[in-house]
Parts: C-alpha cells; sequence; structure tokens
C-alpha cells in the first residue's frame, strides 16, 4: 500500500540531502460484473475483493453473500487492477442503473432531493430502534482509527474507514487513497463475512461525510456515522431523511450531532 522514492527535503529555508520517502500507492481498479465492465475508481491496491463487493451492495446490485458465486482478479489482466464479480444465476441486475454515475456525485446537477429519493427507492430508511452508544465511547473511536493506520503513519496519504461496536471495539479498519473507497471495503468485508445488516454498528470516516458516504452506510443498514470534519448540507439532510444518526468534528471532548441525537447516549 505503500511505495518509497527518493525525494529531497526542504527545511528551515535550506536544501537538505536526497532520502526515501514513503508514497501511498494509488491505481485503477476496473470493476465488472459478469465479464462486463460497469466502474473505474483510484484506489490503494489492497481488498480489492472487499471493494468490489462493497461497491455493488451500494450501489443496490447485491443485498448478501448470496448474490455472488465468486470475486476473483481477471487474469487476463497482468497488471492485477481488473476484478470480476460472478453473480448467481437467480441474482438480476440492471448494469445501465448504475447510480454511482446517475446522482452521487456532488457536481452532477441533480437536485438534493432528487438525489435522496433516488436512493431510496432502492435502501428505505431506518426504522427507529434502540440502538445507543455513549458519549465518551463515541469520542475514543477517532483515537483508536488513529491507531490502525499503519499506511497512514508510514505515507500521511490515506484515508481511512472504521467499524465499531457500542463498546467501542473496533472491529475492521480500512485505508485508501478514497474516503469512498475505504467505506466500500469495510461494506465488502462485512457482506462477504455474512454479518449484514450493520443495524448495532457505529462507522467513523476521516475527513468529512459527504452525501455519498450517507448512502453507503445506509446500504449496509448503519444507523450512526461519525466524521472527524464536517459533513456537507445534503449529508445532513440525507441523514435526517434516512433516519441516521450523523455526528460530525468528532474528537476528544468535541463533536456535533447533526441528526437523530437520540443514539448518543448522555446528551
Amino acid at each position: 500500500m505503500a511505495a518509497k522514492h527518493h525525494i529531497l527535503r526542504w527545511e528551515r529555508g535550506q536544501p537538505t540531502r536526497e532520502f526515501p520517502d514513503d508514497l501511498a500507492d494509488e491505481e485503477p481498479l476496473e470493476i465488472r460484473v459478469n465479464n462486463h465492465a460497469v466502474s473505474v475508481t483510484m484506489r490503494t491496491p489492497g481488498h480489492d475483493e472487499e471493494l468490489a463487493a462493497g461497491f455493488l451492495l451500494s450501489e443496490g446490485m447485491i443485498r448478501s453473500t448470496l448474490d455472488v458465486l465468486h470475486i476473483a482478479p481477471c487474469v487476463a489482466a497482468r497488471d492485477g487492477n481488473v476484478i470480476n464479480v460472478q453473480l448467481s444465476p437467480e441474482t438480476k441486475v440492471d448494469l445501465q442503473k448504475l447510480t454511482r454515475h446517475v446522482f452521487m456525485s456532488s457536481s452532477c446537477g441533480v437536485c438534493g432531493k432528487a438525489s435522496i429519493d433516488s436512493v431510496h427507492q432502492q435502501f428505505d430508511p431506518i426504522e427507529p430502534d434502540d440502538f445507543r452508544i455513549d458519549v465518551e465511547t463515541l469520542q475514543s473511536l477517532p483515537d483508536a482509527l488513529r491507531k490502525s493506520q499503519a499506511t497512514f503513519d508510514k505515507t500521511g496519504g490515506l484515508h481511512a474507514a472504521g467499524l465499531f461496536d457500542a463498546s467501542g471495539k473496533l472491529l475492521v479498519a480500512r485505508e485508501d487513497v478514497g474516503r469512498h473507497n475505504a467505506v466500500d471495503k469495510v461494506l465488502g468485508w462485512a457482506l462477504r463475512g455474512g454479518l449484514l445488516p450493520l443495524g448495532r454498528q457505529v462507522l467513523l470516516v476521516s475527513g468529512r461525510a459527504s452525501f455519498e458516504i450517507m448512502q453507503k452506510a445506509l446500504a449496509g443498514r448503519i444507523p450512526v456515522l461519525a466524521a472527524v470534519s464536517a459533513p456537507s448540507r445534503l449529508a445532513v439532510d440525507f441523514a435526517r431523511e434516512s433516519g441516521q444518526t450523523l455526528v460530525g468534528f468528532l474528537r476528544p471532548g468535541r463533536m456535533n450531532v447533526y441528526s437523530n441525537g437520540h443514539r448518543v447516549g448522555g446528551l
């Protein structure tokens, strides 16, 4: 997930000697479904099977591990940057309706309300539940996720997503140059492990909370999404209409709760 390159560092107004520096890896991954190309995403190589599974889950193309026969790299692609998902014969898909290319992009020009309605045609809002996580536990999650970011320690160039239970236990963490890819890898891990729906877990992402991240959390039925930075306005609107708890600027002693704060115990 990291590669060494020789660089010239500039410190205190002067160039220093050349020395090796770790850089986060980034390469394209083509995702195919039944040998048909459906998406190309820039990602950090590693956990590609989880990335493909999580992507298809959040696109509404699959719902459980039973929908998938196998996921494997295409042997004809020597660079290892093509992966194929073979679906079970009973799984019917319309490859022309991939939502990532229809309404996901914040710059696509589709209005926010139309975007939210489009998602809810595939994923129902989360029903009221009794899931709770204590304030102190929630505020401890960024440090726990940060300690799991081995490649970030080397490069400083990767986002992370982590899945936690209500006690604050880290269940899985994934790193990637793309925040949405890190979330897809977490969702793919859960799907392939037969753990869906994730109705008793919290998803934490580094950086900001976007509309796309909220949709992915909803696809996994995750009730609480937390981010160490700010959410977008559309992400907040989506969380409120989807019954999700959205927390931003999460860190020890501080956080903003933007929607459905009843799941945060102690408020």
